[in-house]
């Protein structure tokens, strides 16, 4: 099997461990970031930057360049060590499937657990958030090898349950976050856009970079339904039922309309917004992380 294949969720869900999902993933991308513009840009060279003129030609790294055909300047560790939080939403909602694949937060979970696979190998100190209502977990971010292991058998072993309070637990994350770090969030941002929006101002007004990655499912997005349909909300009792074609128009007017309104709000408040669907590959999610490194060090 190409390695690139494993950056589709429908391979991904046959994998049955959490750890081998996320090796698989990242291995993916790696092996397809040989024909992309960050050609050159993986693991191995977490540590380099492009040559500039003007840089000494002594601290060319000419390993890199016999691998790559371009010159490389090796940093100093301290420039390019980027801290990184990965904020999970275990919300009811994010237990939603429509053709009975990955889940919302299944997904959630892998691009989560791959994220992190590639900073503690990129030697970038990465921790875990939990919340629903409040903040549940918190794991310090660390660059040790042994904090794969350490995330992996928490986000292996979480389950999405209730309400949740987005914009609390992300207002409660800002003194808890030391340093100038890389939030990124996971969820399906079925709430209320204002308070949220509110929080992500204070994140980035203490310093922080933050990705925001707005997960659906492929139905959510694409509305496959026909006929007589009952939709009901996962975290209270309310239904809604009529014919699928009555609602489709409307339904996807409102759905784009949403996502609009995430896009241009987190654009104004410099928060990167990624709006994914279950049906999209994980590569996507990687590339978000790449472009924010080489943003910052580039």
């Amino acid at each position: 099997m190409l390695a690139e294949q494993y950056l589709r969720p429908e391979v991904i869900q046959q994998v049955a461990r959490l750890d081998l999902r996320a090796k698989f993933i990242v291995e993916g991308f790696l092996s397809g970031l040989h024909n992309s513009p960050f050609q050159g840009f993986s693991v191995e060279f977490s540590e380099h930057r492009k040559y500039s003129p003007g840089d000494d030609v002594k601290d060319i790294d000419w390993n890199v360049y016999a691998k790559t055909g371009k010159y490389y300047i090796k940093k100093y560790r301290a420039e390019t060590n980027m801290t990184g939080y990965l904020v999970m939403d275990l919300s009811a909602s994010m237990n939603y499937t429509f053709r009975q694949q990955l889940t919302k937060f299944d997904y959630a979970i892998c691009l989560a657990a791959a994220l992190g696979y590639m900073m503690v190998h990129q030697q970038d100190p990465v921790g875990l958030v939990t919340f629903d209502t409040k903040i549940q977990t918190v794991i310090p971010p660390k660059s040790k090898r042994s904090q794969i292991g350490t995330l992996l058998s928490v986000l292996a072993n979480l389950k999405p349950a209730g309400e949740t309070d987005i914009a609390n637990a992300l207002t409660r994350l800002v003194p808890m976050v030391r340093g100038k770090c890389l939030i990124m969030v996971f969820s399906d941002l079925l709430t209320d856009p204002d308070p949220v929006l509110k929080s992500l101002y204070r994140l980035r007004h203490a310093g922080h970079e933050v990705i925001l990655f707005h997960i659906l499912d492929e139905a959510e997005v694409h509305f496959p339904f026909t006929g007589l349909v009952e939709f009901t909300d996962v975290e209270t009792p309310a239904k809604l039922e009529g014919p699928a074609e009555g609602m489709r128009d409307d339904y996807l007017a409102a759905l784009g309309e949403f996502r609009g309104t995430w896009k241009r709000e987190c654009g104004a408040a410099g928060v990167d917004y990624v709006p994914m669907d279950t049906s999209v590959g994980f590569d996507k999610a990687l590339l978000e992380y790449l472009i924010q490194r080489q943003r910052r060090f580039g």
